[in-house]
């Protein structure tokens, strides 16, 4: 076994793999970029190597400058993670040239598998079935346009290297081929430096499946069951789970056979998915072959009990599988949410800035729930435009899907993030969806069910109830509190006073008191609205993030947060800011007039940090509603920003290369 491994990573994998080898007794050494200098698996790491600027492309792309740390600090293998250096072949022979071991497959399965174009002719060489496409390298937008008329259209058009969503799109004309064959190109180049792309069909309602194997030198390969990835935005995944709602046994054996034939074929060695397309019939079409640790990977760990990242280590030392088919029982349901940073509110754009509060739920492990996070990031830290925006992995695990799901709403409820826009509201939102819930899914569920952005829907009547009484109780607290803190007696201010009204955004409630103190811990019977009474029992005190408790009898983790005169409320993906007024000051409160937005309708404004990658128009320029104006890159995306309306470009504020910040101008209009 090694006693020395270096992560050539960052973030939540890099930690992710330090833990795994410490359990193990290897040591660990980390690389980082200037940008993460200070980052979290520097810290967790025995030893930390600086490897260049914070371009990826000038430091954790740079093979050279990995081998030069393995070989300063005596480290005999490399884990790769995920992205950045873990499918190229070049990089694996590299280090078999310097006597390092990678930790992952072989250098002929990377180039076989980790090739898109490639592992389709192996595919369908090996008669695994595959996507109808053009299997081959694409020159020009002309050729692009030619083969997307000859598949019929929607087409895919996907770079040959990397994965993660970048380099793709999705052309469902021929008047979006010539844009989204450039746009996918850029991509591929700036997130792999490799600007090869492929075109093939693009299977409406699919249902994105994949098999994780594991195989060792010994010619012994397995495979793990399967984990459904369909709830993706812009390719990129969001949630996963295992196993699928979907799959029957039969259709399960299937996809685990072909995709244990395909790795056995190509002497696979280490952790592997085979990616599926699964139509509404559960036919199943091989989309690719990741020859690395895939992203969603826990949750396989949560229902089979198996460690990846030490299998992948046992494998790379040479030693044999000591699971063998049999052995593999999926247990219970494992549910993964992506947690980014990004501002669902404005259609998901990246957000960056420093994490002013970061507290995740306690992680735990039960006979009957498990709560688990993969992090990268701590409170204090920088998120920086130069990185993948993912922040965690937030899991759960229950012995049903239905008990994983209520388990991902409370602990994604009690997830506090402070100081970047993030994607949990969102993520709280989905996990009382409807289709969500009775699994339902195809990867444009999040394109056919928000079509206009992250909108949260308004509160029901039984929402505005459980807001209102979280408002309440929170704000009869901070009352109680100031009382025994000036030493005054209570009903000087009202806190125990029986009439109330809780303004929630436009609403108003009113709320009587019927019984109870308040009083920590707080037990307080209410009427909403003119509801039947109802209990509000809680432990919250004043100062405190989340609010745990019960209204009802039923479970409520909500989230807190201090604003002028009130408190906001954050819940199940609703976000209220709420006011507990007397009946006279609601009365008054009533006629206070409304703060007019600004208009920016002729303003062009950067929707998030990022930089001016081209300006598509002049000054002068009449410019047709849907036409391009500039494109922002922004965390190893490009943001194509178009014309909402026919206007006339009036004044140019920003160049090509320049960094902006958010909601900066980088266009007028007449």
């Amino acid at each position: 076994m090694f006693s020395k491994i270096l992560i050539a990573n960052r973030g939540e994998i890099a930690c992710r793999v330090i833990k795994t080898a410490k359990r193990m007794g290897i040591a660990t050494v980390a690389v980082y970029s200037d940008a993460d200098r200070d980052a979290l698996h520097v810290e967790m790491a025995d030893e930390a190597v600086h490897i260049g600027p914070a371009a990826a492309s000038e430091s954790y792309l740079v093979a050279e400058k990995i081998i030069a740390a393995c070989k300063e600090t005596g480290a005999e293998a490399v884990h790769p993670g995920y992205g950045f250096l873990s499918e190229r072949a070049s990089f694996c022979e590299a280090l078999e040239a310097e006597g390092i071991v990678f930790i992952g497959p072989k250098p002929k399965a990377v180039r076989a598998m980790g090739d898109k174009i490639e592992s389709k002719k192996f595919a369908k060489d090996a008669n695994v079935s595959t996507v109808p496409g053009h299997i081959g390298v694409i020159e020009n937008a002309d050729e692009a346009e030619r083969i997307s008329d000859e598949i019929g259209y929607p087409v895919m058009i996907k770079a040959s290297a990397g994965g993660g969503g970048k380099g793709m799109r999705i052309a469902h004309s021929r008047d979006e081929v010539r844009d989204g064959f450039d746009r996918a190109r850029s991509e591929a180049k700036n997130s792999f430096g490799d600007d090869r792309v492929f075109i093939e069909k693009f299977i409406v309602e699919p249902r994105h499946i994949e098999i994780q194997v594991l195989a060792d030198s010994h010619g012994h390969c397995i495979h793990l069951g399967e984990r459904e990835c369909s709830i993706q935005r812009r390719n990129q995944k969001v949630v996963e789970e295992a196993p699928s709602p979907f799959l029957d046994e039969a259709t399960r054996a299937a996809m685990g056979a072909q995709a244990v034939a395909l790795a056995q074929a190509v002497d696979y060695q280490s952790a592997g998915t085979v990616e599926f397309i699964v139509d509404r019939d559960r036919n199943f079409y091989f989309l690719e072959m990741n020859t690395r640790l895939q992203v969603e990977h826990p949750v396989t760990e949560l229902v089979t009990g198996i460690d990846l990242v030490e299998q992948m280590i046992r494998v790379a030392a040479g030693e044999r599988l000591a699971i063998a088919q049999d052995d593999v029982m999926l247990n219970g349901w494992a549910i993964e949410s992506r947690l980014y940073a990004e501002d669902p509110y404005r259609n998901f754009l990246p957000s960056i800035g420093r994490l002013t509060r970061y507290r995740p739920p306690a992680e735990i492990s039960h006979s009957d729930a498990v709560i688990r996070n993969d992090t990268g990031v701590f409170e204090g830290a920088e998120i920086s435009m130069f990185y993948d925006p993912m922040l965690a992995k937030l899991c759960t695990w229950a012995p049903t899907r239905p008990a994983a799901v209520e388990a991902m709403g409370l602990a994604l409820d009690g997830f506090v993030v402070d100081g970047i826009a993030h994607n949990i509201p969102f993520l709280s939102a989905l996990m009382r969806h409807p289709r969500w819930r009775e699994g339902r899914l195809s990867t444009g569920f999040i394109a056919e069910e928000y079509p206009d952005g992250f909108v949260p829907e308004e509160p029901s009547k039984d929402a505005l109830a459980v807001l209102a009484a979280v408002a309440l109780s929170a704000e009869l607290l901070r009352k109680d509190r100031l009382d025994r803190f000036a030493d005054r007696v209570a009903p000087h201010n009202g806190a125990l006073r029986r009439d109330w009204v809780v303004r929630l955004g436009d609403v108003y409630l009113d709320v009587a008191v019927i019984d109870g103190m308040a009083s920590m811990p707080l037990e307080l019977d209410v009427s909403i609205g003119g509801a039947d009474p109802v209990t509000i029992t809680t432990h919250f005190r004043p100062g405190d993030a989340i609010w745990n408790g019960t209204i009802d009898g039923r479970r409520v983790t909500a989230q807190t947060r201090p604003v002028l005169n009130g408190i906001r409320v954050d819940w199940q993906g609703y976000s209220v800011t709420a006011r507990v007024l007397t009946p006279r000051l609601a009365e008054l409160d009533r006629l206070m007039p409304v703060k007019q937005a600004p208009d920016t309708s002729k303003l062009l404004l950067c929707p998030m940090p990022g930089l001016v990658v081209s300006i598509a128009v002049a000054e002068g320029q009449d410019v047709k509603a849907g036409e391009t104006l500039a494109v922002v890159e922004a965390m190893k995306m490009e943001n194509v920003l178009r014309a909402e309306r026919d206007l006339v470009v009036s004044k140019i504020n920003a160049a090509p290369g320049e960094s902006l910040a958010v909601d900066a101008v980088i266009m007028e209009f007449d």
